[in-house]
């Protein structure tokens, strides 16, 4: 029997992103590069599909040993009770929705979660925050954060460092005050989610990484570490801390379930 962790990555919308054809199927899909590191770090990733039975959700949640959350198109601003700025881009609600409640259900319980990019900010959304809709309009200070792969910028692209809080999670992960890291992303945390402490932070000071107040893995970063995971040992740490913690939240499931 294969022991390693079960970990759930939500898929999103095949129509919500940029550029898709009219006329397909409507469809869920996933970035493969997410599914792919999870796996080189002994990981059993699968897909979550986008369904509005709640009971059926649960119960996928529920064999899961960990959750994580990728990146993708723009979280709705009605998610977090805001109006939509003219800058805000494509959204994919339904994939807010099923996101926002595996998230509650995970850090409520203490399954671990891991969230990138935008899954950091669904992450703080799903714990009561807000968002910034556009950096570059929103911020006067603000540096370029939009080094997305369709204006000519490779994936794994260092654009920038971030200031890590040397005692939190991530800074014991990287063994470092800084880290070095790419950045495909117009949006931002505003006001943070309850629960949650910033321990990242960009050079114009927009949060870049959070963690959870409790001792229960909850970890978000701004950025793709799936594109460093074999280039960067302080994101190849911070990749086996999760499923380590989700191996470890599997066994306590597992042993409570046999008492």
């Amino acid at each position: 029997m294969d022991t390693r962790p079960l970990i759930g990555v939500p898929t999103q919308t095949l129509q919500a992103i940029d550029g898709i054809p009219e006329g397909l199927p409507h469809s869920w899909v996933m970035n493969h590069r997410y599914l792919t590191a999870l796996a080189a770090v002994d990981a059993l990733p699968v897909l979550i599909p986008l369904l509005e039975d709640e009971a059926t959700l649960r119960g996928l949640y529920d064999r899961l040993d960990g959750l994580f959350l990728a990146g993708g198109v723009d979280v709705d601003p009605g998610a977090y009770g805001q109006e939509r700025h003219a800058l805000c881009g494509r959204t994919d609600p339904p994939r807010d929705a099923v996101e926002i409640q595996l998230a509650r259900w995970a850090v409520a319980e203490g399954k671990p979660v891991f969230g990138v990019c935008r899954g950091m900010q669904i992450l703080n959304v799903a714990a009561g925050g807000s968002l910034v809709q556009d950096c570059a309009e929103q911020l006067p200070d603000a540096i370029k954060h939009d080094y997305f792969p369709n204006a000519g910028y490779a994936r794994d692209y260092l654009a920038h460092d971030v200031k890590l809080v040397p005692e939190s999670r991530i800074g014991r992960l990287f063994r470092a005050d800084a880290a070095h890291v790419n950045s495909m992303h117009h949006q931002g945390i505003c006001d943070l989610g309850d629960g949650l402490v910033a321990v990242g932070y960009a050079p114009d000071g927009l949060v870049e990484a959070i963690e959870g107040e409790s001792e229960a893995f909850v970890l978000g970063v701004q950025w793709h570490p799936e594109m460093l995971l074999e280039s960067d040992a302080g994101t190849r740490r911070m990749f086996e801390a999760f499923v380590e913690a989700a191996a470890e939240y599997g066994r306590r499931s597992a042993f409570a379930g046999t008492t």
